[in-house]
């Protein structure tokens, strides 16, 4: 089977407004694949009706190539994680993990092997007799992705999971869970408007904008090269610059933005449009010594200098019109700058996309 989950011209209005759009959207059997976007982008919403706890406006779902769309959420046999957990407080860990198995009406044996497995597997053993109350939000998450996986969903669903955690538990728990999809092989779909978080967990990321998919791919794909406007400025930190395509010759394009200053890129003209938006990352624009370092290269003052631990963060008026945001390693010896230092910038033509 190549797709465990398939959906096709998934619609949901709910009254006038459409929060899903038309989607469709294949994934494979075992992938990890983060639905990611802003509030509002429809991202729960598919969550919801893969699950079964909404139904399509228009649409269809199919799990192991089943058609599910009129099936109750507990014949679809997919495991759920919430934001908050949705822990019962007044069971203990065990309980709470063996809840759908008794759901299930499975044996008092296969039910404690099961749990204390799982228990094994996502590191609270020994926590069994506790409460929820007793638990740090940490391990209060992992009870939540236990009982999800403790009777091997071919589906594992999972709604802003770590959105309740601190900063660096967060990333933590990040790890853990990708470990743990590569150490089971379950299928993840995951929600996140985090987009640090979906680069670092995901096998591919379909990034969504008002009830409708903007592309999906490999995270490289997606910040290397983004597909339009809103995905260049939702993944990551970027500089979008608007330009129009002036000429070009020998695979170079001729831009000029739409303050003068002059850009050569290694995308060919002609293209379709002549009016674009020039996308460069922060990271791609150096420190240069001379003005020959790089194809593109300009005379800058330093606007504003941010110390950020292991980056430096700079922003930079380029040719006295067009500011742009330059970050550097933290590196021992490096330069830092402060407001008012004339720089110059450059970076290759190669560095930048056209949107």
């Amino acid at each position: 089977m190549r797709y465990i989950v398939r959906l096709e011209d998934l619609t949901k209005q709910f009254g006038d407004v459409v929060a899903v759009d038309s989607i469709s959207l294949d994934v494979k059997k075992g992938e990890f694949i983060t639905l990611l976007g802003p509030s509002g982008s429809g991202k729960t919403t598919i969550l919801m009706m893969i699950a079964g706890f909404q139904m399509p406006t228009l649409g269809k779902i199919f799990i192991e190539n089943e058609m599910v769309v009129f099936k109750p959420p507990f014949k679809r046999n997919v495991g759920m994680v919430f934001q908050n957990y949705a822990l019962f407080p007044h069971m203990t860990v065990f309980d709470n993990i063996a809840f759908p198995l008794r759901m299930r009406k499975a044996r008092d044996k296969d039910i404690s092997d099961s749990v204390e497995k799982v228990l094994d597997l996502v590191k609270l053993s020994g926590l069994s007799k506790r409460y929820p109350k007793q638990l740090s939000g940490g391990q209060q998450q992992r009870v939540a992705l236990a009982r999800a996986l403790v009777y091997n969903p071919p589906v594992l669903l999972m709604d802003e999971p770590l959105g309740a955690l601190d900063k660096k538990l967060r990333e933590h728990m990040q790890l853990e869970i990708k470990q743990l999809h590569k150490s089971v092989g379950i299928t993840v779909i995951y929600v996140t408007h985090d987009q640090a978080e979906a680069l670092t967990m995901s096998d591919r990321i379909a990034v969504m904008n008002l009830g409708r998919i903007e592309q999906v791919g490999f995270p490289s794909d997606l910040y290397e090269r983004p597909k339009n406007k809103f995905v260049a400025d939702f993944i990551g930190e970027t500089n979008l610059i608007e330009a129009e395509l002036m000429g070009g010759g020998e695979g170079k394009s001729i831009l000029v933005t739409s303050k003068g200053v002059k850009i050569l890129s290694s995308v060919q003209y002609p293209l379709s449009t002549k009016k674009v938006n020039v996308a460069i990352r922060p990271e791609r624009i150096s420190f240069v010594k001379s003005l020959q370092e790089k194809i593109n290269t300009y005379e800058g003052v330093v606007e504003e200098a941010i110390y950020i631990g292991d980056t430096l963060k700079y922003k930079v008026l380029v040719e006295n019109k067009e500011s742009l945001i330059v970050t550097q390693k933290n590196d021992l010896g490096s330069n830092r700058y402060k407001i008012g230092d004339h720089v110059l910038v450059g970076w290759q033509d190669e560095d930048i996309n056209l949107v």
